[in-house]
């Protein structure tokens, strides 16, 4: 089966929507974003979402799964995939090149690895079960059938954890919508830097994104309705950043707290990315500022 989807995968900062530009104005493509805080509109500085770079030599690349849903909505990987499949279902039936490009490892793995999630319908009878139960109770349950929860924040937010909780129900149901999907052959790159180097560009761009309305984005959107909690559940940016708007923390030491906790989140996505690897995930590691080769190796893969 030829090679049929090019994935550029990475940690934060990496040069990964760059890449993954120049590569589609090259080859004809569209992109498809695997990233979990892009889909939420409004939410733009904080995610990264310059949607500028997007256009080459005064053309707009196509790009999918970016400011598709209002931050106040849940959006999972169940619904992240059923989309995936239905956009790439439609890019290939166009001839187009669809390129995969985020660092969101459950998102891509969901893909690469072909997960099978049924859909995960509100239960109104379990929710009025529960409705009088205490928020610890609710976390015991969700530990119980996940007891190797990586996202932490699901604990701690009422309704997440309700979701959760249903979702988790859903996988051990034969019943449920099943996605309709088109067999994926992908090539899969990661973009690779000395941690010297990314620690840097880290810093950098933490620093463009404070100076550029960072703050303001997250004031506005509290002002907007969104409470703190939410707000925290996004974490990095919106959670550090939400946290020197209630005065728990100077601008100073949001600025330096946030900065070890994106270096933090770095190396979390580097784990997932190897566990992938050892999962059976072959992924082709370029260095990030090799255009060249990479645009030679995609070459060869859809010739």
């Amino acid at each position: 089966m030829k090679t049929n989807l090019i994935v550029i995968l990475g940690p934060t900062a990496s040069g990964k929507t760059s890449l993954a530009v120049k590569l589609a104005s090259g080859f004809g493509g569209e992109i498809i974003s695997a990233d979990s805080r892009q889909v939420y509109r409004g939410m733009d500085i904080g995610t990264g979402k310059d949607l500028s770079e997007y256009c080459i030599n005064g053309k707009m690349v196509r790009h999918h799964l970016i400011d598709i849903a209002e931050p106040s909505q849940e959006f999972n990987v169940f619904e992240f995939q059923k989309r995936f499949y239905s956009i790439f279902k439609d890019l290939t039936e166009k001839k187009k090149v669809p390129i995969l490009v985020g660092g969101t490892g459950l998102y891509l793995e969901s893909v690469l690895s072909d997960y099978i999630f049924p859909e995960a319908l509100p239960d109104d009878v379990f929710r009025r079960e529960t409705a009088s139960k205490p928020l610890e109770e609710l976390q015991n349950i969700l530990l119980a059938m996940k007891p190797d929860l990586h996202n932490k924040t699901d604990l701690e937010d009422r309704e997440r954890l309700m979701r959760k909780i249903e979702i988790e129900k859903a996988r051990r149901s034969v019943d449920g919508e099943r996605i309709q999907k088109t067999a994926v052959k992908a090539g899969v790159f990661g973009v690779l830097w000395d941690r010297s180097v990314l620690r840097r560009r880290i810093a950098e761009r933490l620093k463009k994104r404070l100076n550029n309305g960072m703050i303001e984005e997250v004031s506005r959107l509290h002002e907007e309705g969104l409470s703190w909690d939410r707000l925290d559940s996004f974490g990095l940016e919106y959670r550090y950043i939400a946290r020197f708007l209630q005065n728990q923390m100077t601008k100073e030491q949001m600025a330096e707290k946030l900065q070890i906790a994106i270096g933090q989140f770095a190396k979390r996505q580097m784990t997932w990315f190897r566990r992938m690897e050892k999962k059976g995930v072959a992924i082709e590691w370029i260095c990030g500022d090799d255009h060249a080769y990479f645009h030679r190796r995609v070459s060869d893969l859809l010739s």
